[in-house]
Formats: C-alpha cells, structure tokens, sequence
C-alpha cells in the first residue's frame, strides 16, 4: 500500500520497507516525520525529524493499521515522539524504530520484528533442550 502524503495525518504510525526489515516513523503533519535513525547514519542512532520524502528514500509508505493497544490520542503521540528528539540509545534488540513508535502510540516499547526474529531460535534452544532431557530420562 502506498499512502499518499496528503491523506496522512499527525500521529500517524508510518512503515516504509527497506532491505531486510520495516523502517516506522511516528507523522507530524506538514510533510514532517520523527523516526529513529540507525546505527548506519549514525554511530549511536539518532531521534530526528526529517521529510517524508527522506523518511522513505524512494520507497512505498504505509500506514499501520493496527489500532490493538492504541492508547494515545494523535496529539499525544506527536507530543510524545517528539519529547525523545535528539535522543541517542539506539539498540536493534530494545530500542530501535519500531519500538519508538510503539512507545510512542501505546507506551509499549516493543517490536513485532524483534519478537519474530527471536522467536525461532528460542523455539529451536528449547526443541534442544527437550530433546536432551528426553534423552537423559531414564528408559
């Protein structure tokens, strides 16, 4: 799905694909979104306000949808995404863009990517260690 700018609104929650993952940002207004930069453009990432244009680097830009655990009115999240500008604690794991944004609308820091990513080697340690103890039992 590709929004168009014109139709977003403040406080929206923005997700445009890069390689390899979804990149989120939090809507302003005027053309403007607040997202957390990586590690790639910045040695600590970098909460900063850009364009939308600079935001989706050629790329489509979606809206999420998900209105699940949506807690803040759309003033609200704009206030909160903007109280973090300038922060520098960027963590792929903990606190990364997806998280910001969750924050942001619900308080929740969390990342659906994060949570997939770790899902399968959790689920593969622990097919492991049944297995050993399995193994280990007595007959």
């Amino acid at each position: 799905m590709n929004a168009a700018v014109s139709q977003l609104t403040p406080g929206s929650h923005l997700v445009t694909h890069r390689r390899g993952y979804d990149h989120h940002g939090i809507y302003l207004g005027n053309g403007r979104v607040i997202h957390y930069a990586g590690r790639l453009r910045y040695p600590e990432g970098l909460v900063e306000e850009v364009t939308v244009a600079e935001f989706c680097r050629g790329r489509a830009l979606a809206v999420e949808r998900s209105t699940a655990g949506m807690s803040f009115d759309p003033e609200e999240i704009v206030r909160r995404a903007r109280s973090r500008l300038g922060e520098q604690g960027y963590r792929v794991l903990s606190n990364n863009c997806e998280h910001f944004c969750s924050w942001c609308t619900n308080g929740q820091s969390r990342s659906s990517q994060v949570e997939r990513w770790t899902a399968l080697p959790q689920r593969i340690a622990a097919s492991l260690a049944l297995s050993f103890a399995r193994a280990l039992a007595p007959a």
